[in-house]
């Protein structure tokens, strides 16, 4: 039965649509001007990612395309922000979706069609491109309190129900756990979610970059989160995190989290020195650049 649901989802879709660059532009023309400002920075740093998905397509719309990681897991790409990504994992009770991306026309039907699964949606952040207007979809969203900050901007028409999740918090969804743990960095209300059984993966968002971390906050909030994650990932044996926006090749692994925590420690010592960004968009005025990765802040207020 599954299977024939998902194979009337593809049928459903209208083809894949363009992921170039000059495509989701010209789609970006109905965002507003906040969503518009994300775009701009979210390229990274070689510009479009080099997309190489070796996951099979499972459903193709004109909002998204939804490919399987496993027989429960499956990441879904918009088209508006960089291949701003969803996820959707499954238990044998229930279903979290993580973050709902930019424009996804009827997206809990589309998920409804993968899983028979209650569905909870949860963020990894309240940014456009992770809650965008599909969100309108379901009575309830958990989102990091730490992001009220951003909600009067980026939710304000939300009518549903905000939940608050809890640094530890475990989301039991039968045979499978996920942990939620507090990530801060890109936005004050980051957080990421880690498989707890058999899985040695999470889902991050934004947290680490996927390449071009956006960092809203200042280099002593990425060294405390980088830390706290390096140790995470080593004890509980986690090999990588699928980003906020996935290309089939740039999963979050332990040696990028060091590799940020090494530029935390550098900027805030002063070994290390930006340079300006020419995309200052969102206030983030200065960059540096090292192991692949682009981290933009706001200078002088984020050294610290």
């Amino acid at each position: 039965m599954r299977k024939d649901r998902r194979n009337a989802l593809k049928l459903m879709g209208m083809g894949t649509a363009g992921i170039a660059f000059a495509s989701y532009v010209k789609a970006a023309d109905v965002l507003d001007e906040s969503t518009m400002n994300l775009l701009r920075v979210r390229q990274t740093p070689q510009g479009m990612p080099r997309l190489n998905y070796s996951e099979p397509v499972v459903y193709e719309g004109p909002d998204v395309i939804i490919r399987q990681i496993d027989a429960h897991t499956w990441e879904g790409n918009g088209h508006l922000m960089a291949n701003e990504s969803i996820y959707i994992i499954e238990g044998d009770e229930r279903t979290i979706l993580i973050d709902a991306g930019t424009k996804i026309d009827g997206l809990k039907k589309i998920v409804e069609g993968i899983t028979s699964k209650p569905i909870t949606l949860v963020a990894t952040h309240v940014h456009p491109d992770h809650t965008g207007s599909a969100i309108h979809d379901f009575p309830e969203i958990w989102i990091n309190a730490g992001d009220e900050v951003n909600v009067p901007q980026f939710m304000a028409d939300y009518k549903g129900k905000v939940n608050y999740l809890a640094d530890g918090q475990v989301f039991d969804l039968g045979g499978r756990r996920i942990e939620v743990i507090f990530t801060p960095g890109h936005t004050p209300g980051s957080a990421t979610f880690f498989e707890m059984d058999g899985r040695k993966w999470g889902y991050s968002g934004d947290a680490f970059g996927s390449g071009n971390l956006l960092l809203t906050t200042n280099f002593s909030t990425l060294l405390a989160t980088t830390t706290r994650i390096e140790s995470y990932m080593k004890r509980h044996g986690i090999e990588k995190m699928y980003p906020g926006h996935y290309n089939g090749t740039n999963p979050e692994t332990p040696q990028r989290i060091s590799d940020l925590k090494l530029m935390s420690e550098q900027m805030i010592a002063g070994t290390r020195q930006g340079s300006a960004n020419e995309q200052a968009n969102l206030g983030l005025n200065a960059m540096i650049r090292d192991f692949n990765v682009n981290i933009r802040y706001r200078d002088p207020e984020g050294v610290k």
